[in-house]
């Protein structure tokens, strides 16, 4: 018998896979087939704390939207607000009465806000655990390094003394040293890291010279950003780590085990695949797995990481030195 189990921040999963925050994930539609094709979690799609916290002009706006006064903002502001909250609280409730596996709740978030209270009524609500993506965009000239690294430590902070439930961090790669980051972030007393993200990117159309979405989906390539780091720091931090981002098939699956990945995020490739793709993957790694006569995933686990890697240096090599030398035939 194959073991393709896991624990992943603190989670017992009967399969690496973990269901990344998505559509997908925005309704139980999907969720019995996620569990039936052999998903081992499922991170429902973020609730923006946007969402959760109006801006003062926002909920001016709907204010009068509704015919109501100024003195009746804060009617509006708590109205909507609740909406929100118990629309994504009922979304854990029925996610739980659904399938037997992980629930993971998430939040998309930018500040230590008020919205953290908001966490003690997602583990109220049965979530197996809390993921957070945060994230800066280092675009102010008069803001330091050092200003927005603290601004994750201080959200997470005060996330971790309002909840007992598995905390997640879902990181950017976007640090001046990400590999100390990573370790900032996993000695905070955090379950679980996440590397990395996808965020939302801009394009341009050259013709309306209007601002667009850029690819939404992640590509197979994409994979060995995280692969990389994942390998880097894998062993070496007080938490769990996943991998995600370009993960498509069985092949990705075990090379980000092998770098070290106790679990992985899928998306893009469910849209793109379906959702037999879970199955698929999780058929792969167990033949791998068979032919090596081997009947567990912690027997490849870590394999090809910084720490047991019998050339590590080459996860460090950031720039390309027998290849593009040797090769000089252009085609």
């Amino acid at each position: 018998m194959i073991d393709i189990s896991t624990k992943f921040a603190g989670l017992n999963l009967k399969s690496p896979i973990i269901i990344g925050s998505s559509g997908l994930t925005n309704s139980i539609q999907y969720f019995k087939d996620f569990e039936a094709n052999g998903a081992g979690a499922i991170v429902l799609k973020s609730l923006y704390e946007e969402e959760i916290i109006f801006k003062k002009d926002d909920y001016l706006k709907q204010a009068k939207k509704y015919g109501y006064d100024s003195k009746d903002t804060n009617y509006i502001y708590h109205k909507i607000k609740q909406e929100n909250v118990n629309k994504y609280l009922q979304l854990i409730k029925d996610a739980k009465n659904s399938v037997s596996i992980p629930i993971i709740a998430s939040i998309n978030c930018v500040t230590p806000n008020e919205w953290v209270n908001f966490t003690k009524k997602i583990q109220e609500a049965g979530a197996d655990a809390i993921e957070l993506n945060i994230f800066f965009i280092p675009n102010r000239l008069n803001k330091k390094s050092q200003d927005i690294e603290d601004s994750y430590i201080d959200i997470i902070t005060k996330i971790r003394n309002k909840v007992d439930i598995p905390i997640i961090i879902k990181m950017s790669q976007y640090f001046t040293n990400l590999g100390n980051m990573i370790h900032r972030v996993s000695n905070t007393g955090v379950n679980g890291i996440v590397l990395f993200n996808k965020y939302y990117s801009p394009d341009i159309d050259i013709n309306t010279k209007e601002i667009t979405v850029s690819n939404v989906f992640s590509r197979p390539s994409d994979i060995y950003v995280p692969l990389r780091w994942v390998a880097l720091t894998s062993g070496t931090v007080n938490c769990s780590i996943a991998a995600s981002t370009g993960i498509h098939d069985g092949e990705a699956l075990i090379k980000t085990i092998m770098a070290g990945a106790d679990a992985v995020e899928i998306v893009s490739t469910i849209y793109k695949n379906g959702i037999k793709q879970i199955k698929e993957m999780n058929n792969t790694l167990i033949e791998f797995l068979k032919y090596r006569n081997l009947n567990s995933i912690k027997q490849i686990k870590g394999q090809a990481n910084q720490i047991n890697s019998n050339d590590s240096a080459v996860l460090e090599r950031v720039q390309f030195m027998r290849y593009f030398s040797d090769n000089n035939d252009i085609i």
